[in-house]
């Protein structure tokens, strides 16, 4: 029988339920086999399960907290690391892997002394005990390495890149396993520390909060250490190393701390001219989108051409110096900083779902554009549906299921930004713009699919907006109707 005692002060009567034994017999047995399922071991999967990259990430945990130490030396490009990763299992484990391209030499997990084998990227690790179900993992791995010597692929260089005098770790979708141990995928965010000692004069910036540097640490070298607090997808973890000029200011949206490698601010004032704007444009952002996700602002400009893009590093956006070669660059700075708010607080959920990031972002431009004296949304997206006409590979390309060689496709961007303003116009302003605040905070700090937000869209608006969609999302096709043409009549909310 079963037995429930209410409480309080005076002891009552029990109240009885009897069950018959056959019924215990079978919560029993399942009790059983739940909890054997529960400890049985397994071997971690190596992937995390996006259908774009199969070995992205791993299975079996989550992690918590990255403490991420490094010793670099510029000269030789070499790199001495020693990473603290917390986590929790997901499953019962025999063994797991982690992400890592650097050799390793030495890994301890939960206090001793595990057996590894590195493949292909991963660390396949079988710790001493099998990881329970739901308990508390710590691991530690030592590692060394050239990383800027490790080719993504066979045709790709290393996303790590050297500088004249040091080097900037900044890559998407991959990054993360050039510098550091991690699980590879956004979907599983955590939070950071980074401590880099490097030679005295150098400095060494990364993602969050200054906690020390620059600190004398040794003979000729300083250390520096960084913080994020709130959840970052490990692509978004960087680090540049370098001769920088630091400014800081406060904001009302937090710290600001911009670096500026010194031969580039020299030779190249746009960038710091546009840079230096970025608490008014968060200002002008946080009107649309809500309050400002993060407690850091700033941005990083590295002395190199070797590199080609601009990323929405969390916290601290690293920009190429090309954008600023001839004059300010306004523009670029909008997309990155509105990626703190799309891609780095609300995180894809797969990679398939990238139009959340760069079609959001690309529109954020186009706003700011509008209210800065350019054109308005409804005549940008007018003019690039109709340079794009319909014979154009550009619409072979589904923003919202590229195909994982396209995941950066420009029409991506572009075209994902027109679809925006075909929901807008569907939708009207009121329930657009009521969707993206919506969106960034009831996702704030955790991750999204495109299906969650057309149904949140779908569930403010009262629209069926299932066949626009398909046209402007799904389909490698020219939408029949421009994307500031209303084509769907709507239906009552429920």
């Amino acid at each position: 029988m079963l037995t429930i005692r209410p409480s309080g002060h005076r002891r009552s009567p029990a109240l009885t339920v009897a069950l018959p034994s056959q019924a215990l017999m079978i919560i029993a047995a399942t009790v059983v086999v739940l909890v054997a399922a529960a400890i049985r071991p397994v071997v971690g999967a190596a992937g995390i399960g996006d259908p774009y990259f199969p070995l992205a990430g791993n299975a079996g945990y989550r992690i918590t907290a990255y403490d991420i130490g490094l010793r670099y030396n510029p000269a030789t490009d070499h790199i001495n690391g020693h990473t603290t990763i917390t986590a929790r299992a997901t499953e019962s484990l025999s063994s797991f892997d982690l992400d890592l391209r650097l050799p390793a030499s030495a890994v301890v997990v939960n206090g001793h002394r595990a057996r590894f084998v590195q493949d292909n990227g991963k660390l396949k690790i079988t710790p001493v005990a099998p990881i329970v179900f739901g308990s508390a993992i710590t691991v530690a791995v030592d590692y060394a390495g050239v990383p800027s010597s490790i080719s993504a692929s066979a045709d790709t260089d290393s996303p790590w890149v050297r500088t004249d005098d040091g080097a900037v770790a900044v890559g998407e979708p991959a990054i993360a396993a050039w510098w550091y141990p991690c699980n590879d995928h956004p979907s599983d965010k955590a939070t950071y520390t980074v401590t880099a000692v490097v030679p005295a004069g150098l400095q060494a910036i990364s993602n969050g909060v200054l906690l020390a540097g620059p600190q004398h640490t040794g003979p000729g070298l300083d250390l520096w250490r960084w913080q994020e607090t709130e959840p970052m997808a490990t692509y978004l973890a960087f680090i540049a190393i370098g001769h920088y000029d630091l400014v800081r200011r406060d904001t009302p949206y937090g710290p600001y701390l911009a670096a500026y490698a010194q031969a580039v601010d020299r030779q190249i004032p746009g960038a710091r001219a546009s840079i230096e704007q970025t608490p008014q444009i968060i200002g002008y952002l946080t009107a649309i989108f809500g309050p400002y996700p993060f407690h850091q602002l700033g941005g990083v400009v590295p002395n190199t051409r070797k590199l080609f893009f601009s990323l929405e590093t969390q916290t601290r956006p690293v920009y190429a110096e090309a954008y600023f070669a001839t004059s300010t660059n306004i523009t670029v700075v909008v997309h990155e900083l509105a990626h703190q708010w799309f891609g780095d607080s609300v995180s894809l959920r797969r990679w398939s779902d990238i139009w959340l990031n760069e079609g959001f972002a690309t529109y954020a431009e186009w706003l700011y554009d509008q209210d800065h004296g350019g054109l308005t949304t409804t005549q940008r997206a007018e003019l690039v549906y109709a340079n794009h006409p319909a014979d154009d590979a550009y619409w072979h390309i589904p923003p919202a299921d590229p195909t994982a060689a396209t995941v950066l496709d420009p029409a991506v961007y572009s075209r994902g930004a027109m679809a925006l303003q075909a929901f807008r116009t569907e939708v009207g302003d009121k329930a657009f713009f009521t969707t993206l605040r919506s969106w960034t905070a009831e996702h704030s700090h955790a991750n999204g699919s495109v299906h969650e937000f057309l149904a949140l869209l779908t569930r403010i608006s009262g629209h069926n907006i299932q066949e626009l969609a398909r046209s402007w999302l799904y389909t490698p096709t020219r939408p029949h109707c421009s994307p500031t043409t209303s084509c769907i009549s709507p239906v009552a909310p429920h």
